[in-house]
């Protein structure tokens, strides 16, 4: 019985502002290639992991200096998208305040839109690990 590869890609960026726009244009590169085989269960999923993704690089670039690497893979029911910084410390939730300048939206974002995230700490960095319907 002939395996079956699931489709994945590894993408790194310069932690640069304009690299949240540079994840976002290759995960929708990277679901755009998935949904011709695959395609999602809702229009909805799509623009889900894009923002999701957006919401991870943008926290990379303001909270952890320097480089982060962003992996896309296909679950057998969804896609895990993982996302790879510089900093040790784990992403925690804010509290909303919009009249204040915002912010504090992004990580509550992640969670209620995710089926699973999981974040793992190491000496140098951390890997964010978000699972999402597809």
């Amino acid at each position: 019985m002939a395996s079956v590869e699931i489709p994945s890609r590894t993408m790194s960026f310069a932690g640069e502002p304009q690299s949240v726009t540079a994840a976002r244009i290759a995960a929708d590169e990277f679901l755009y290639a998935l949904s011709r085989s695959s395609p999602p269960a809702t229009p909805e999923h799509w623009d889900d992991i894009l923002l999701v993704v957006t919401e991870l690089a943008a926290n990379a670039v303001q909270y952890a200096p320097g480089a982060f690497t962003l992996c896309m893979r296909r679950t057998f029911d969804g896609v895990h998208v993982t996302l790879h910084d510089s900093s040790p410390t784990p992403p925690a939730p804010r509290p909303f305040r919009p009249r204040t300048g915002g912010g504090g939206v992004g990580w509550h974002l992640i969670h209620a839109l995710s089926d699973q995230v999981s974040v793992v700490t190491e000496a140098h960095g951390k890997d964010v690990h978000v699972f999402l319907p597809w």
